[in-house]
C-alpha cells in the first residue's frame, strides 16, 4: 500500500534549510530510495516517492513556516539539476499508476506555483547543471528561474524524440501560456533532445534569468532576497503531526473526522464525514492554539489523504459515495469564522487547503455522488462537496423509523468564492454557466436552511427523494453506474465537470492529461519496440507510422 503520510525525519531525497524569510529546498535524491524494485533514482531522477516529499514540504512551508517569502529549489548534486521522472520506472509501472503518477506531480506543482498569489511564498529555481524533462518541469511551476550560464547547464523537454510520449506534468500548456514562448520555438524546443541553453534559454523565455557560474550563487542569494520582501516575519507557524488513522482487516480506514469504507466487490467506496461536536474557534488566537486539531483544518488533512489513498491503493472503487452525519449550523460556523477573518495567515491558509483538496476531487477519476439523507450536514464548505459530484440526491423530509433531522442544505458565502474550481469559477457559477438570475437567487438565501423540494428547486441538487422511493433509486444509481464502462465514464465525466472558461490548469488537467493518457497506452510508446519499453537497452524504437 501506497502512505502518502512523511515527517522530514522521514525524507531520502530532499533537504530543507529555513534561514528566516528565505528556504533553500535541495534535491538529493537517494539512488538506492526508489519506492518499487527494478530501477535507480540516478541524476535526480524521481518517482512517486520523491513527490510526495515534495508534497508534504511545500505544505510544511505554508504551515510551519509563514515567515518564509522566497523558496529556493536548487540541486545538491553536481552537474545535473534534475533528469525528470525515471524513465525504468515509467517503463515497468501499470499504466493506471503512471497516469496517476503524472496528475499527483501536477498537483504538486501547482501547489507551489500557486503560493506566490496565495500565501506570498515565492518559489525561484536555480539551475545548475542538465535538467530535462520533468526536472524542467518541476522548474516550470516556480515562479522564476535562474540558469547558471556554462557548459553543463541546460533545460530540456526530450520526451517526443527520447520517449514518444509527452512532457506529463504540464511542461507543454506552461511554455506557451505561462511563458509565453512562441509556438514554433516550442516546437523547435521541444524536438531537441539536447535542450538549450545560455542566451537562446534566455531569448526564448525559457528561463528568466541566465549568471556565468561564477556569480551563480550570489546571483540566486540575492534573488532570493528580492523575492522575499514582505514576507510574514512576525508569523509564527503550527506543527504538522502525523495523522491519527486506523485500517481494520478488511482495508476500512478510521480518520477523526472521516471514515472510509471501500466495497471492492460492488467497485465503490463510502466517506462518511463527521460534522463538528466542539464549537468553532471565539478567537484568532484560539485558532493557533489549536492548530492542526482545529476541526476544518483536521478534516482537510483527512480527506486529503482519503482522496490519494483511493486513488492509488482502491483502484477498482470506481464510484465514490460522499455522505455526512451533524449538525449543519456548527458546520456552517466553523467555516464562518474563518471567512470572517481574511487577514489571518492561518484562517487563510485553511481555506487556500480546502480550495486544493476539492480540486483534487474534480480531477479524480471516480464518478462522484453525494447522498444527502436525515442527520446530514452539508453546509458550508461540505455543501461543496455535493456541488461536486456528479450527482447529488437529496432525502426529502424524515424517514419511517428513522429519528434523525430531516436533510437541510445551506449556503454560505464561502459557496460562491472561497473554493473556485480550475476555470477559475465556483462550482456553482460552473453550474448555471452563464445564468445570473439562477445564481444571484441561490446568493438570495445564503445561510437559510433548505430543504429539499427548496434545494431542488433552486437546482441545487439533481434529485430530491421521498422515503418511498430513496433505497430504490439509490439503488438503481449505483446498480447502473457500475455496468458502465470506467474508460467512458472517466472522459464523460472530466469533460463535464469543467465547464466554462479554459484556463491554463484545465488544459493541463484536460487537454494534456487526457493525451498523456492516450498516449501512454499507444504501442508506439509502450509496446513490445516502443520507445519507452526499448530504452537504455541499445534497441531503436520502432513505430507504426499511422496517424490517428
Amino acid at each position: 500500500m501506497i502512505d502518502f503520510e512523511r515527517t522530514p525525519k522521514d525524507y531520502r531525497h530532499w533537504r530543507l534549510h529555513v534561514d528566516g524569510a528565505v528556504a533553500t529546498l535541495f534535491m538529493d535524491v537517494d539512488e538506492l530510495g526508489g519506492m518499487f524494485d527494478g530501477y535507480e533514482l540516478k541524476l535526480n531522477s524521481y518517482d512517486l516517492g520523491v513527490d510526495i516529499e515534495l508534497a508534504d514540504i511545500v505544505q510544511r512551508l505554508r504551515f510551519e513556516h509563514p515567515e518564509v517569502g522566497a523558496v529556493v529549489v536548487r540541486s545538491a548534486k553536481d552537474n545535473v539539476f534534475c533528469a525528470g521522472a525515471n524513465i525504468r520506472m515509467l517503463g515497468g509501472a501499470t499504466h493506471t499508476h503512471k497516469v496517476n503518477f503524472c496528475k499527483f506531480t501536477n498537483e504538486t506543482r501547482n501547489t507551489y506555483e500557486s503560493a506566490a498569489v496565495d500565501s506570498n511564498q515565492t518559489y525561484i529555481c536555480a539551475i545548475k547543471g542538465s535538467c530535462a524533462g520533468g526536472g524542467y518541469e518541476l522548474a516550470l511551476a516556480c515562479n522564476y528561474i535562474i540558469l547558471a550560464d556554462d557548459a553543463a547547464s541546460n533545460v530540456a523537454l526530450p520526451e517526443v524524440p527520447l520517449l514518444a510520449v509527452l512532457p506529463g506534468t504540464g511542461g507543454l500548456t506552461r511554455l506557451t501560456d505561462k511563458r509565453r514562448v512562441r509556438r514554433d520555438l516550442a516546437d523547435v524546443f521541444c524536438a531537441t533532445e539536447e535542450g538549450v541553453r545560455g542566451k537562446r534559454a534566455l531569448d526564448w523565455r525559457l528561463v528568466d534569468e541566465i549568471v556565468p557560474g561564477s556569480k551563480f550563487d550570489d546571483s540566486v542569494t540575492s534573488a532570493a532576497a528580492r523575492f522575499a520582501k514582505g514576507a510574514k516575519s512576525d508569523a509564527i507557524g503550527i506543527d504538522w503531526p502525523p495523522l491519527a488513522r486506523a485500517a481494520d482487516a478488511g482495508g476500512d480506514i478510521r480518520y477523526s473526522t472521516l471514515r472510509v469504507s471501500i466495497d471492492a466487490q460492488k467497485g465503490r467506496a463510502t466517506l462518511l464525514i463527521d460534522g463538528p461536536t466542539e464549537k468553532p474557534p471565539s478567537t484568532i488566537a484560539q485558532l493557533h492554539r489549536s492548530g492542526c486539531g482545529a476541526w476544518m483544518l483536521r478534516l482537510a488533512r483527512e480527506l486529503d489523504d482519503a482522496i490519494l489513498h483511493l486513488r492509488f491503493n482502491a483502484p477498482d472503487a470506481g464510484l465514490l459515495i460522499v455522505t455526512s452525519s451533524g449538525d449543519p449550523a456548527t458546520v456552517a460556523a466553523h467555516e464562518r469564522f474563518l471567512l470572517d477573518h481574511p487577514d489571518d495567515w492561518l484562517a487563510r491558509e485553511i481555506l487556500l487547503y480546502w480550495k486544493r483538496i476539492l480540486k483534487r476531487l474534480d480531477v479524480t477519476a471516480r464518478s462522484l455522488v453525494a447522498l444527502i439523507e436525515p442527520g446530514s450536514c452539508f453546509a458550508g464548505v461540505l455543501a461543496e462537496l455535493a456541488f461536486a459530484a456528479d450527482r447529488s440526491y437529496m432525502a426529502d423530509g424524515t424517514f419511517e423509523g428513522d429519528n434523525r433531522p430531516a436533510a437541510h442544505l445551506r449556503l454560505s458565502a464561502g459557496s460562491f468564492n472561497a473554493y473556485p474550481m480550475a476555470n477559475g469559477l465556483s462550482r456553482l457559477a460552473t453550474r448555471f454557466l452563464d445564468d445570473s438570475e439562477t445564481l444571484e437567487n441561490a446568493r438570495a438565501i445564503t445561510g437559510n436552511k433548505l430543504d429539499a423540494q427548496t434545494a431542488h428547486a433552486l437546482g441545487l441538487v439533481t434529485f430530491a427523494l421521498d422515503d418511498i422511493d430513496w433505497a430504490d433509486e439509490i439503488r438503481l444509481f449505483l446498480e447502473e453506474r457500475a455496468s458502465f464502462s470506467p474508460d467512458a465514464l472517466t472522459a464523460m465525466e472530466a469533460n463535464l465537470r469543467f465547464a466554462g472558461p479554459e484556463t491554463m490548469e484545465t488544459r493541463i488537467f484536460g487537454r494534456l492529461t487526457a493525451w498523456q493518457n492516450w498516449v501512454f497506452q499507444r504501442p508506439n510508446a509502450v509496446g513490445e519496440t516502443g520507445a519507452l519499453t526499448s530504452y537504455g537497452t541499445g534497441r531503436r524504437a520502432r513505430f507504426d507510422k499511422t496517424r490517428v
